[in-house]
């Protein structure tokens, strides 16, 4: 299955400019409003996803097909790793070497056959009522670091439940939820002097005038109800004062501060934007964050191949095997890294780690003017998870020798989300309520993968 209307990757500039979309109205007052309403302590458990979003190859990453017909298997081998079966991309050599600690599942499967409309099946484990082919969409629903953000609440630091590296999922909306529970947007760790927007004061601002600012932005709240309610108090925004001493509470600036890692760790992992990405991503875990997505689409800003959306372009030369060769090394180096130093530094049990995109891709190749490529399948998709306490050196399902469909353990993508909200600590039945009042499942099916627990 793949969609007709996807003519393959899109010209970077027009992909940028949906993509912005995501990037503003987001002030750090309005995602610390989602501590309202929410109760209950807080596990202190973190989830990391690195978002592949265009829809990586199972047959070119964790489910390679040696033995089927030239068509199908592509031309990477797998390679062994200590764990027997558990063969990874040869284009993977650091994560060949982790066999222990991580595992892979091989049996995803859905129905949907258009980016967003899949992406938003796997982030918020609701399918799409209408699919849309022209992958324009946005959710109806909540993600799932939206619902740890609702449902956690906000920790007493005021660090993000939810954070975007360098930008959350531009397909997903917190909806009936509230826009406080979006995800934080850091920006790209890997730029030159990277700071956080918004926890940084601009140079020259001291204690008085930030306390002026405060007081202006009182007045200015103020002004601004009575204008739109006759009559209506003007007292503070606990929200907007709770920002304010977010922007200068030192701690949470230093967890976003990449700078502050011994430069030999910032080598290791890579000093591009996926290998930064995933050395912030653990900072942040380790401070407190719930959920950090890495949109793992392109490891620098500037990439021609600006997405795992591996059609045959031939106006842009977009070819799959020369895509992979040349974005593996920079995965490889930076999800490794993390793995490595999420165990070395004992926090494996905390964090869990999981790579994934929103489907497969086609299981036989398509071939134009020298080029290679595989069209969208949701029918079979592949995901690394490392850590988070759950049982490591396992490939839990398989499909069959074409990497067509699971014919061992499926499971979906909601199997998925109920593993990480059970490690989140968050009750995947919970019933939230529409804007028309209607009760809403956070998952309305799937369970935790047993294999893992």
């Amino acid at each position: 299955m793949f969609s007709q209307n996807c003519v393959g990757p899109v010209r970077r500039r027009e992909f940028l400019r949906l993509g912005m979309l995501a990037l503003g109205g987001m002030s750090v007052a309005e995602l610390l409003a989602a501590q309202a309403g929410a109760g209950g302590s807080a596990p202190d458990t973190s989830v990391i996803l690195f978002w592949m979003w265009g829809g990586p190859s199972q047959l070119e990453t964790y489910d390679l097909k040696p033995e089927a017909p030239v068509e199908y298997r592509g031309p990477y081998r797998p390679i062994p790793t200590a764990v027997p079966g558990l063969d990874l991309c040869e284009l993977f050599p650091l994560q060949a070497k982790l066999g222990d600690k991580i595992s892979l599942i091989r049996s995803l499967h859905h129905t949907m056959s258009a980016h967003n409309d899949a992406s938003i099946e796997v982030l918020t484990g609701k399918t799409p009522a209408r699919p849309d082919p022209t992958s324009t969409s946005r959710s109806d629903h909540p993600d799932f670091g939206m619902v740890a953000s609702r449902l956690r609440g906000a920790p007493a630091d005021g660090l993000p439940r939810y954070i975007g590296i360098p930008r959350q999922p531009f397909m997903t909306q917190p909806t009936y939820l509230g826009v406080s529970h979006a995800a934080f947007a850091t920006g790209d760790p890997s730029a030159a002097n990277f700071r956080a927007p918004n926890l940084t004061l601009v140079g020259g601002v001291n204690g008085q005038r930030l306390d002026d600012r405060r007081g202006l932005l009182t007045q200015f709240d103020g002004f601004q109800r009575n204008l739109e309610r006759p009559g209506a108090a003007t007292s503070g925004d606990p929200f907007r004062d709770a920002a304010l001493q977010m922007l200068t509470n030192p701690q949470i600036a230093s967890a976003f501060d990449v700078g502050k890692e011994d430069p030999k760790l910032r080598d290791r992992y890579g000093r591009h934007l996926w290998g930064q990405s995933c050395l912030l991503a653990r900072r942040l875990a380790e401070a407190g964050a719930s959920v950090i997505t890495i949109d793992a689409l392109a490891p620098t800003p500037s990439d021609r191949y600006f997405s795992w959306d591996d059609h045959i372009n031939v106006q842009t030369k977009w070819d799959l095997n020369d895509a992979m060769r040349y974005r593996a090394p920079f995965m490889d180096q930076g999800l490794s890294a993390l793995i490595e130093d999420v165990y070395q530094r004992g926090l494996d049990r905390k964090i869990l780690i999981v790579a994934a995109g929103e489907f497969g891709r086609t299981p036989r190749l398509t071939q134009a003017s020298g080029l290679t490529g595989r069209d969208h399948w949701p029918d079979a998709q592949s995901a690394l998870v490392s850590g988070g306490g759950l049982r490591m050196g396992q490939v839990i399902g398989a499909t069959n020798h074409k990497g067509e469909f699971p014919t061992e353990r499926p499971l979906t993508p909601q199997d998925l989300l109920a593993t990480i909200y059970r490690h989140l600590g968050v009750n995947h039945r919970h019933e939230f309520h529409d804007f028309s009042g209607r009760p809403i499942p956070v998952l309305p099916d799937g369970e935790p993968i047993r294999e893992f627990l």
